[in-house]
């Protein structure tokens, strides 16, 4: 991979795996898309032009087939690009260190990352809240507490697994204050 690519390509891998270790992600099918969104235009790619100079640098690998790219692609592209520029140079480290642990992932696993984040991206911005906010209090979890939580779930029956997301559903329904609705004015959290 050419140095160009890497960056951007690790920032993909970092929000792959910060959301697969998400268990609550993997509990529920991705609500239907809005009516509207069904019947809506197809998204528009984004103009090279449009590009900021440092996301032109960043992306230059791209720049001469950037034009041929699906519209999708471009979009992520140019959004990857504007992250990773907003990254301290400690985030980009971390970054750099998950993309060399994504790369080392079966294509098979990394094929499921890449399922798993599409179904994220499709939550509504407090549904996205709310996982960001379980994925941060997993990760306070000591780690013994977090490998027994996986396992638990990787074993269990489909049954069980969605006796799992009742259960979670009535803890939060019974002490609400210990699940506070999701930041920035989100929607409350579908129950």
């Amino acid at each position: 991979m050419d140095n160009h690519r890497r960056p951007l390509a690790m920032l993909i891998a970092v929000a792959a795996l910060t959301v697969a270790a998400v268990p609550s992600l993997a509990q529920q099918p991705p609500p239907p898309p809005p009516e509207s969104a069904v019947s809506a235009a197809p998204p528009s790619g984004v103009a090279w032009s449009r590009l900021s100079p440092e996301q032109q640098r960043l992306l230059s690998g791209f720049g001469t087939q950037w034009n041929t790219l699906p519209p999708e692609r471009q979009q992520a592209l140019a959004r990857g690009s504007e992250r990773w520029l907003g990254m301290s140079e400690d985030q980009r480290s971390q970054a750099q260190q998950r993309f060399s642990r994504w790369r080392t992932l079966p294509p098979d696993d990394r094929q499921a990352l890449r399922s798993r984040w599409q179904r994220f991206q499709s939550l509504p911005p407090g549904e996205q809240a709310r996982v960001r906010e379980n994925f941060r209090r997993f990760q306070q979890m000591p780690p013994e507490r977090r490998q027994m939580l996986r396992e638990r779930w990787r074993n269990a029956s489909p049954a069980q697994r969605q006796q799992m997301i009742e259960h979670a559903r009535e803890m939060r329904q019974a002490h609400p204050s210990a699940h506070p609705p999701a930041p920035h004015g989100g929607p409350p959290p579908h129950h």
